[in-house]
């Protein structure tokens, strides 16, 4: 986040000033937008990848700071609870090869934190949610002990009114329980791409991403069970809107909505209006400020920093992010937060594949296509596509004018695989290279196997033999045993 933070509990004047450096930093924002020359650069591509801390039974094992102290990698960063950590990969040109390079990228940063985990007895497991999670593994001890992390638990418990979370999730076993903390958010794990775009076609990519970003979940869906319960294809949209929320019980009067969203409507001005709606609508969780106020960089040839807007933007988890970043002279990017971790490298490589290239694919269309997608429709496709992955129905529009076409989310990604591959290949990436990655994708839709249907069916096959905590067991085995084969998801046997 930039920042650091090390205090737990903050004043009222420290949220109030933090407010007002918000509000600074919108009008250099925009300033700094209007630029001549600002965020211009070839695009690029970027991930974070986050992992569980398993011990040798397959339970989740609390040890990621010592983890962190037996690498010297960079990359790896620990996250929110105690069984969790991170890959923040190495950000590469998209033209060209960038998915080999981001293939050695992951291939390289899992090695190192296998490396350092098994220095802890600990092994990593790549995966949306671990079927072997019990409630007691999410309990406050959990929590990483960083002042960052206990600041935003408090912070968001103190906006509640110190009211529970309550967490309800429908499925086959549906869940409905109440929790003190933020822990549960940590039964999440995803892999975010990261993908630079020049401050003029941002709104366009962004809407772009917004609207694809539902048939590429419903192809990758990898989080099927909670707390031994199965649920959504991609629970982990459920559950973290949940985990998170900082409502408590609201008020009618001044309706504000959650932190964890797919957004309220089409970008129509670009990033900037993404920023102010963040700032507008969700208080601040962590006021710390930094040491000059944005007006203090922004000289002629200076460039700000923005840590108090970074700082908020990274506390808003909208599924597709605005980024602003002072790197490499400024830039903007989106983060594209949907996808799920795992299963393997080349299905995660693959998933990215269809995002990016489909981002790019529809970007020129995007503008002819919206009015005939509302906003509302866009957003229920995600839930639906995280409730029920290949087996959504999802609405897309065709022609405007007209109204948008029902079609099964397999249909719907085989129309759409051409798009991603010409807005790949129009990006400059090696055409061989989009193929074999939206190659995948086709035969993982042809297969009608994603990560989620083969957890599912191997748990109904296991669970006819045994009890379905040692079924989740053995399922997680399996699963750790066919990832470190390398091969795509849909040639894993079933059974």
């Amino acid at each position: 986040m930039g920042l650091q933070i090390d205090c737990e509990k903050f004043e009222t004047q420290e949220y109030e000033a933090f407010s007002e450096r918000l509000t600074e930093s919108l009008e250099v924002l925009r300033a700094l937008l209007a630029r001549p020359g600002f965020g211009e650069g070839a695009p690029s591509l970027g991930a974070e990848l986050e992992m569980f801390l398993v011990d040798v039974h397959g339970r989740p094992l609390p040890v990621n700071r010592q983890v962190l102290d037996q690498t010297a990698d960079p990359r790896v960063t620990v996250e929110l609870n105690r069984f969790n950590i991170e890959c923040n990969l190495r950000p590469g040109p998209l033209a060209g090869r960038p998915f080999s390079a981001m293939r050695a990228e992951f291939e390289s940063a899992l090695a190192e934190v296998g490396r350092a985990a098994a220095t802890q007895g600990a092994r990593v497991a790549v995966m949306g949610i671990l079927p072997t999670l019990r409630e007691a593994d999410l309990r406050p001890g959990s929590l990483t002990a960083m002042p960052r992390y206990r600041a935003m638990s408090t912070s968001i418990r103190r906006s509640r009114g110190e009211v529970p979370f309550r967490v309800v999730i429908q499925g086959e076993d549906p869940l409905s329980l109440e929790w003190d903390d933020v822990t549960l958010e940590g039964a999440n794990t995803s892999l975010q791409y990261h993908l630079r775009v020049l401050p003029a076609d941002f709104a366009r990519l962004y809407n772009a991403c917004q609207l694809a970003t539902a048939p590429v979940l419903a192809v990758s869906g990898n989080s099927p069970f909670l707390l031994g319960r199965r649920l959504w294809d991609e629970t982990r949209v459920a559950l973290f809107r949940q985990a998170v929320d900082d409502r408590g019980e609201g008020s009618r009067e001044e309706p504000r909505p959650g932190r964890v969203s797919f957004g309220h409507g089409w970008a129509r001005e670009g990033a900037w209006e993404l920023f102010a709606e963040s700032v507008a609508l969700h208080p601040p969780l962590l006021p710390v400020l930094a040491p000059a106020s944005p007006r203090e960089h922004l000289t002629e040839d200076g460039l700000p920093r923005l840590e108090e807007l970074r700082l908020h933007q990274g506390t808003v988890w909208s599924w597709n992010r605005a980024i602003y970043d002072p790197a490499d002279g400024g830039h903007l990017r989106i983060e594209m937060r949907a996808l799920p971790a795992g299963p393997t490298v080349e299905d995660m490589l693959a998933n990215g594949a269809l995002l990016v290239g489909l981002t790019l694919g529809l970007g020129d269309e995007v503008e002819r296509l919206l009015p005939s997608m509302p906003f509302a429709y866009a957003q229920d496709n995600f839930l639906r596509a995280a409730r029920q992955g290949l087996d959504a129905v999802l609405l897309w529009p065709e022609r405007p004018g007209h109204p948008p076409r029902a079609l099964p989310a397999p249909d719907l990604v085989r129309r759409l695989l051409p798009v991603a591959r010409e807005g790949l290949v129009g990006a400059g990436v090696d055409p061989d290279e989009a193929d074999a990655l939206l190659g995948i994708i086709q035969a993982r839709v042809g297969a009608g196997c994603t990560g989620a249907r083969w957890q599912r069916k191997m748990l109904a096959y296991l669970e006819a033999h045994m009890p379905r905590p040692d079924a989740l067991g053995a399922l997680l085995e399996r699963y750790l045993t066919h990832a470190a084969s390398g091969r795509p998801v849909h040639e894993w046997p079933g059974a």
